[in-house]
């Protein structure tokens, strides 16, 4: 970034010397050379002809000259069409390498006093925690450590959608055939516990159904002509009417749910600051209903609903508040933003949510917008797409979910086989291997979830994710423990670097990269996306195998070289393990 501001300057300079005219810098682009053509960077040289009045080459051959004599940066350049292509000298990389290695904060920017707020998780407690949750925890951490390094104040909350119909089945199949069991009497997770007991309901109600006639076919609308559902709606009715009983049981469920969740959580190494439940905030969203009725922002419908007409901003009339007073989502989430706007007073607020809800937040935005909270000007979703299966969606209701303890079992599981085959294991006492073994599975895990754009849908394959030569986590983390043996036999990190007079290709293609991290953490921030890390973790261990394979490090031809390429190794690990934490994963000094 300080590199591409100096060539700004001086491309800037260059201009007024040669035809008097100050040029914004911003109208200067530079961007990385194509990897088909000599150079480093690459200046855009079309917006500046209609200053220089000349062809693109000819202004491209003026400006490179130019730098070649002025910027003291500049060792060759050439020009093709309308791009200057310019090769920097060895000695700026070797000085920028030194730049690197002495700044033990590199890759985190200075805090830029912004508060943001990010919702991620936001499970149901009827049931586990499932594959889709695990790119929502994965995305939501890996934004927040990225946002952090990029200077935020980032604090983490969740959501826990803890009331409703459906905890209403999971009691209500627990009142009939749960015998009084515990987690802690069957030896079953609290999440799992409760989650049976919803896909018991399912399986009754479906049992049900049979002895009915002329259905629709859509469970959704059919299981409302049970017995089971209508117990379900009344056991709701009696939880929002605060029944004691109903109360209590519901308390005790929802507990064991959240432990269940909190050992999940752990293993994940996923946190949040503070809680938030839905069974606390559905009625106070009435309020901010009310308040947007008092400023006519907005109606009431002649059928007592109350809406806000978004039709002007291409969208529709959304319902907030249903004509028999009674809330829905939307309205439990204006009052949770309020809510966090006053616990937190933030610049942002981030919500990791799939793009099922699209709608829902463009919606929960224009809103508040509309009722004048300046602060609403700061919500972003945080958009993904779901995770499927090779076989195809997964589905909860029928207990077919890819649950995320099974998952992640599945995965620890392939990671301990293919590790063992492999022999990385040599030397390990029994727990230091297990300890491998869940460093390796669930870097695989989020690795592979985060390395792929989050609008773009994922198909996980457990197997494919734990490969040691492919673009995958055991990849990244074999090369950072590849680099940590070299050090253990140098012995030594000694940064004698700046006493070399040129660098070798791969060397010098190595440092360039390494010299992108700061780029690619501001990146990684501005467009909420951590595959822009993931990948770049990729390319730089993909090119430090590279520079392994093509050059001798111990048995360096000379001391120079020998201490050099050590350096170099050692910021290349460095800068893997920094970046690697972003993703929220564990680097092993050894395998």
């Amino acid at each position: 970034m300080i590199l591409e501001q100096t060539l700004k300057q001086s491309t800037a300079a260059i201009f007024k010397e040669e035809f008097g005219v100050d040029i914004p810098l911003d109208s200067v682009t530079i961007n990385i050379t194509k990897k088909e053509h000599e150079g480093d960077y690459t200046i855009v040289v079309f917006p500046l002809i209609k200053i220089s009045k000349k062809s693109p080459e000819q202004t491209g051959e003026l400006l490179g000259s130019k730098l070649l004599e002025k910027s003291g940066v500049v060792g060759k350049y050439n020009v093709i069409k309308g791009f200057l292509n310019l090769s920097l000298t060895d000695a700026y990389w070797l000085n920028r390498l030194k730049e690197i290695s002495e700044n033990n904060t590199y890759g985190t920017f200075p805090a830029n006093h912004k508060k943001v707020v990010l919702e991620y998780c936001g499970p149901n407690t009827n049931k586990p925690l499932h594959i889709g949750h695990v790119r929502n925890m994965l995305l939501g951490f890996s934004m927040s450590e990225i946002l952090k390094a990029a200077g935020y104040d980032v604090t983490k909350v969740n959501i826990y959608n803890d009331r409703g119909i459906a905890i209403c089945k999971s009691m209500l199949a627990y009142i009939r055939y749960g015998n009084n069991s515990t987690p802690q009497s069957t030896g079953i997770k609290g999440d799992h516990f409760v989650g049976d007991w919803y896909v018991k309901w399912n399986e009754k109600a479906k049992e049900e159904l049979e002895t009915f006639s002329g259905l629709t076919g859509d469970f959704d609308e059919d299981q409302k002509q049970t017995t089971l559902f209508k117990e379900a709606q009344e056991m709701l009715l009696k939880w929002e009417a605060g029944d004691a009983e109903t109360v209590e049981l519901w308390k005790k469920m929802n507990d064991w749910v959240k432990e269940g969740f909190q050992v999940t959580y752990n293993v994940m190494g996923v946190d949040f600051q503070k809680d938030y439940f839905e069974s606390e905030t559905y009625l106070l969203g009435k309020d901010i209903v009310e308040e947007g009725l008092q400023k006519n922002i907005f109606k009431k419908r002649v059928d007592g609903a109350v809406i806000v007409d978004l039709t002007p901003d291409g969208l529709d009339e959304k319902v907030l508040l249903r004509s028999d007073g009674t809330s829905v989502y939307i309205t439990q989430d204006l009052a949770t933003a309020q809510l966090r706007h006053e616990d937190f007073n933030m610049e942002k607020m981030i919500y990791v949510v799939a793009n099922e809800q699209d709608y829902h937040f463009k919606v929960l935005k224009l809103a508040l917008q509309k009722l004048g909270k300046k602060w609403a000007d700061g919500i972003y979703h945080l958009s993904y797409a779901l995770v499927e299966s090779p076989t195809g969606r997964f589905k909860s209701r029928e207990g077919k979910t890819a649950d995320a303890d099974d998952l992640i079992s599945e995965v620890l599981r392939i990671a301990e086989e293919k590790t063992k085959e492999l022999g990385k294991i040599e030397g390990f006492t029994e727990e230091q291997a297990k300890e491998l073994y869940k460093t390796i599975g669930l870097g695989a895990l989020k690795y592979f979830v985060l390395r792929v754009n989050p609008y773009k849908k994922i198909i996980f394959n457990p197997e494919e994710s734990i490969d040691f030569h492919g673009h995958t986590g055991p990849f990244v983390q074999y090369t950072h423990a590849r680099i940590k043996a070299i050090m253990r036999k140098a012995g030594e990190t000694t940064k004698g670097f700046e006493t070399l007079l040129w660098l070798s290709a791969v060397e010098r293609e190595l440092i360039i990269h390494l010299s992108e991290y700061e780029n690619t953490v501001q990146a990684a921030a501005e467009k909420y996306d951590p595959s822009e890390v993931a990948n770049y973790i990729y390319t730089l261990a993909k090119l430090y195998n590279k520079f392994y394979h093509e050059l001798p490090i111990l048995n360096a031809a000379t001391e120079n070289e020998k201490k050099f390429r050590i350096a170099l190794s050692n910021e290349t690990g460095i800068v893997i393990k920094k970046a690697m934490k972003l993703l929220g994963i564990e680097v092993p000094e050894k395998m």
